[in-house]
């Protein structure tokens, strides 16, 4: 599994202190049963998905590609995200098209390293 994760990844408050010790963990596929993870969706009609981080030990996801734009503690933390995800994508572009501006910021970020 490769994990790719957003520039300005979102956390949840019971993450921000441990947060590298927590994606160290995530990109070794360490069990961690209350992380959710959020990613951009895997079909290119939905934009965001979560789901609990111990699912990431199942054979399906060995050659998978993540991009991660999100980690939380709990369903509730990671709903919380997915809210706090989507207004700031409509404050800042009027729209509600979240893997567009994701993409977008990352895009910018990347170029703007090389």
């Amino acid at each position: 599994m490769r994990i790719k994760c957003y520039c300005d990844l979102y956390v949840s408050d019971g993450l921000q202190k441990k947060k590298q010790k927590v994606l160290k963990k995530l990109m070794e596929r360490a069990l961690q049963p209350t992380l959710y993870v959020l990613t951009l969706a895997q079909g290119e009609q939905n934009h965001l998905e979560f789901f609990p981080a111990y699912l990431l030990q199942q054979p399906v996801y060995d050659d998978a590609l993540l991009f991660v734009v999100g980690i939380a503690e709990g369903y509730d933390a990671a709903m919380y995200l997915v809210e706090e995800i989507t207004q700031e994508v409509l404050a800042q572009t009027g729209e509600t098209d979240i893997r567009r501006y994701l993409a977008g910021r990352q895009r910018e970020f990347e170029e703007g390293q090389a």
